[in-house]
């Protein structure tokens, strides 16, 4: 109880951390979802909506966290923080979403864009000399599954007949199996599902639409180019720790290994690399550089698109990935169809997941 008490906390902070640390790390030309021109970066509504939404996030995070202790202390399990983190996530988008809408009317109201002449900038190299996929990174994912399959398969005669297939949050298992190939190995098809997924996710990433700056394509082009080699090698290296975890967890039920340090296995490499996935993102995340290049122009007012400051539905726009226009990474452009598809392989993996977690 007290290692799932004290990781559901640290998984609290974390969201609340990166909650407060997100409007530092966003474009000033995209405060809050919200697409202004450059010269209004520093504009008093800009900076008092920024304070009044960190002053929210951290209330509301103090009182979501104060909640959690206290429902520990009352019924002596942590089972309602990973709901409490739910709960911060869906305040965290309220405090965003009320700040997103006061900058947008003053905005409208102040008529920012007009009179400025406002462009596109395009990459046309994208297409015929994309960055590279890192198959390098993709390595360890692919290594750690490999051998998890082949340990899986040297032990298997000597697996226990009865196997733990879920631990409850003391360590101690509260489901069991009769040994069967689909039983002993179904994190070992859990892993390659998701090395496949987010591989897939790395390939996308790389070839994915810039938003690139038209005051300074040429800069801002290089930028984009190293933040998306960046962000696929991010996503590798995420997977390559789950796997890890993973097969940490096969080896418990392969050995029968009964311990109350069952649940960090798994956890403490996913929350680790998590961190440094969004560590290194988020110090990436602007293009900050200064080389005195200036078209004179400026981005297009393009707000109809994002809906809610957050979720980009283009129909008119064949890029499947789109840079986040807050927070770090990249979203679905779910305006095309392949959204979809990718959508569904999602829902599968969640399937997966579930089927494994509620089978017999």
């Amino acid at each position: 109880m007290i290692v799932s008490a004290v990781l559901g906390f640290v998984l609290l902070g974390l969201v609340l951390l990166l909650a407060l640390v997100l409007p530092s790390v966003t474009s000033n030309t995209i405060p809050f979802g919200v697409r202004i021109p450059s010269r209004y970066a520093a504009d008093p509504v800009i900076t008092g909506q920024a304070h009044l939404y960190r002053r929210r996030v951290l209330i509301c995070g103090g009182i979501i966290a104060a909640a959690g202790v206290v429902s520990v202390a009352v019924t002596g399990q942590p089972l309602l923080l990973p709901l409490s983190v739910l709960v911060l996530v869906a305040t965290w988008y309220g405090c965003f979403f009320l700040a997103h809408q006061e900058i947008r009317a003053a905005k409208l109201a102040g008529g920012w864009f007009e009179g400025l002449h406002q462009g596109i900038a395009v990459d046309t190299e994208l297409r015929t000399n994309p960055p590279r996929f890192p198959w390098l990174w993709l390595a360890p994912a692919a290594v750690i599954t490999a051998s998890a399959a082949v340990i899986g398969i040297l032990m298997y005669p000597s697996m226990p007949q009865t196997l733990a297939v879920h631990f409850g949050a003391n360590g101690v298992p509260n489901r069991v199996e009769a040994k069967s190939v689909g039983s002993a190995f179904s994190l070992v098809f859990l892993q390659l599902g998701l090395t496949a997924f987010l591989a897939g996710i790395a390939a996308a990433i790389v070839r994915s639409r810039p938003d690139l700056d038209p005051a300074r394509p040429m800069g801002s082009s290089r930028w984009a180019r190293h933040y998306m080699s960046l962000g696929a090698k991010a996503v590798l290296g995420l997977v390559a720790m789950i796997d890890l975890g993973l097969m940490g967890s096969s080896l418990l039920m392969w050995t029968g290994t009964v311990t109350r340090w069952a649940p960090l296995v798994i956890v403490i490499p996913v929350l680790a690399s998590v961190a440094a996935t969004v560590a290194v993102l988020a110090r990436n995340n602007r293009d900050r550089s200064e080389n005195g290049e200036d078209t004179g122009l400026t981005h297009r007012d393009d707000d109809r698109y994002w809906r809610g400051g957050l979720i980009y539905v283009n129909r008119e726009d064949p890029a499947l990935l789109v840079p986040r226009r807050f927070g770090i990474g990249w979203t679905l452009n779910f305006g095309n169809p392949r959204a979809a598809m990718l959508l569904a392989g999602v829902v599968a993996l969640i399937g997966l997941v579930l089927a494994l977690r509620f089978a017999g």
